[in-house]
């Protein structure tokens, strides 16, 4: 079992930099591949990034790459999405989930291929 928290959520302008963290309970969190999924009012939950059990291998949306970084910290069983360059379309409630299979098993895109989720935390981008 683990138990996600989400934290770093704000209101920020175009153009700006947020640092969302996931914090992990459990003695097993380098076994869990991490991802970041956002969902927007009246928008299914849609993939951000993902990161292998070791942090060596990263996944990002077209509508990210090159702005956001996940990256993770084994020894603080924290997961991180440094999002720069925000956009108001970024706006959104943002997820962390885990789950067993590492990325390279595929299906990291899809949000029902993880097995657990935090509660959110809200990004709102002002223009």
């Amino acid at each position: 079992q683990v138990q996600l928290v989400e934290s770093g959520g704000g209101l920020v302008q175009a153009g700006g930099s947020l640092r969302l963290s996931c914090a992990a309970s459990g003695r097993t969190f380098s076994s869990y591949a991490m991802g970041w999924f956002r969902q927007a009012p009246g928008k299914e939950r849609g993939f951000v990034a993902a990161i292998s059990w070791s942090g060596g291998t990263t996944y990002y949306a077209d509508s990210v790459k090159g702005r956001f970084t996940i990256s993770r910290d084994n020894a603080k069983n924290t997961v991180y999405l440094q999002m720069n360059s925000l956009k108001p379309e970024d706006t959104a409630v943002y997820y962390c989930a885990a789950r067993l299979l590492d990325v390279n098993r595929g299906g990291y895109r899809y949000a029902s291929r993880y097995d657990y989720w935090g509660q959110g935390t809200q990004v709102t981008v002002s223009s």
